[in-house]
């Protein structure tokens, strides 16, 4: 395997330990993640808090189960690559960007169709975060 594989799959690996941190900051920090979320959104970090109690409740819930679903799934991307990306990197390239697909595209999708854009541009740092190795991958042979 060559050192720009090696560098490629480290990179990968990097991106899907991101997504897992992001998905442990919605869950551990129910505080930061509204904060985040209200800024972004809705351009200011205390609009969530202003939503009555039982809705801040609900929000806190929701980012709670979208946290534990980003946490699983940078597990089960990291397990794939970990095991998978030296041995074929382009099919596990396909796997990763697939998956990535999968979710960007409805989710972005409702996010500009519900005028909720800013949604748009926090999925497009994720993608941006995987784009290099993934495109690396389907254009680098060894």
């Amino acid at each position: 395997m060559s050192e720009k594989s090696k560098f490629w799959c480290r990179w990968l690996q990097a991106a899907c330990l991101a997504v897992q941190a992001f998905g442990a900051f919605m869950v551990l920090s129910p505080t930061g993640t509204n904060g985040l979320f209200g800024f972004l959104v809705l351009g200011d970090a205390g609009a969530i808090g202003q939503f009555g109690e039982r809705a801040v409740d609900y929000v806190g819930l929701l980012h709670a189960i979208l946290g534990s679903v980003l946490v699983g799934w940078g597990v089960a991307l990291l397990l794939v690559v970990r095991q998978f990306y030296m041995r074929d990197p382009q099919q596990v390239s396909r796997l990763v960007m697939l998956s990535l697909l999968f979710w960007v595209v409805p989710d972005t999708a409702y996010s500009l169709w519900s005028g909720f854009w800013q949604n748009a541009v926090l999925n497009a740092s994720f993608i941006a975060l995987f784009a290099p190795p993934l495109i690396a991958s389907r254009v680098q042979r060894d």
